[in-house]
């Protein structure tokens, strides 16, 4: 395969995955799970607690490793490859890692020194990531001092310092009141409309928009996988939502 070719199948698909499995000892977590996302685009993980989301991001991030299914990142196979594709992803994990005593600008230069990035080069990318979310103005101030609105801001911005072109976040807006939930929905789908790769794992329809792609995911197997709009019709996501794991779980 030609190099031209390599890079036409990371502009198609920015994150592939095919036939992925996971099991918990006799409990199947991810059953043949496969989709495949488009670059620059929102693209929502919706599903129930207990659906498989955070067990699929352990394995898109190398948490965990299966010997079923292929992951592919921007054209880089995670297991063959590992070091090139996570260089590709950002993450925002469910459970916040900050160093509360540390200031903003601290942890960001902390971060961006495991990425080897170092002295000017680390200033830069910090500031222009904290930019990118609104934080700039709290770069000296200490993490312990942020409210959780601002303290996710700063994992986002965290998470962008080494220009990575897919970002997953796991339930990123767990804990925090409408108000911060609602600001932190709206700077990540900026970043996608400015050309970013977004895997936005949730259980709440109302952090999806129509233009957002939605992969439906249920007792570890992927229901759906189309634009929010045409996924609910003429109905309310949530009622399609709600009516879709419900007849899945009867069955």
């Amino acid at each position: 395969m030609t190099m031209t070719m390599q890079d036409d199948i990371s502009r198609m698909t920015a994150l592939d995955v095919s036939g992925l499995g996971y099991s918990y000892g006799a409990r199947r977590a991810l059953d043949g799970v496969s989709f495949a996302l488009r670059p620059g685009r929102f693209t929502a993980l919706l599903g129930p607690n207990g659906a498989g989301k955070s067990t699929l991001f352990a394995l898109l991030t190398r948490l965990f490793v299966s010997g079923e299914g292929k992951i592919t990142v921007a054209g880089h196979d995670l297991a063959r490859s590992p070091r090139a594709a996570l260089s590709r992803i950002g993450v925002v994990f469910q459970q916040p890692t900050l160093d509360l005593d540390m200031s903003v600008a601290a942890n960001m230069r902390y971060f961006a020194a495991l990425h080897g990035i170092s002295g000017r080069d680390a200033d830069r990318r910090a500031a222009e990531a904290l930019a990118r979310l609104g934080m700039q103005e709290r770069a000296a101030e200490k993490v312990r001092n942020l409210n959780g609105g601002h303290r996710r801001r700063m994992e986002i911005a965290r998470a962008l310092i080494h220009a990575p072109q897919v970002l997953l976040l796991d339930e990123p807006t767990v804990g925090l009141d409408f108000k911060s939930r609602q600001a932190i929905v709206a700077h990540v789908h900026d970043l996608a409309q400015s050309g970013l790769t977004v895997f936005w794992a949730t259980h709440l329809v109302d952090e999806i928009r129509d233009g957002d792609d939605v992969v439906v995911l249920h007792r570890g197997k992927v229901l759906a996988h189309e634009p929010a709009e045409t996924l609910r019709g003429d109905r309310p996501l949530s009622d399609v939502f709600i009516a879709m794991t419900a007849e899945e779980g009867a069955a």
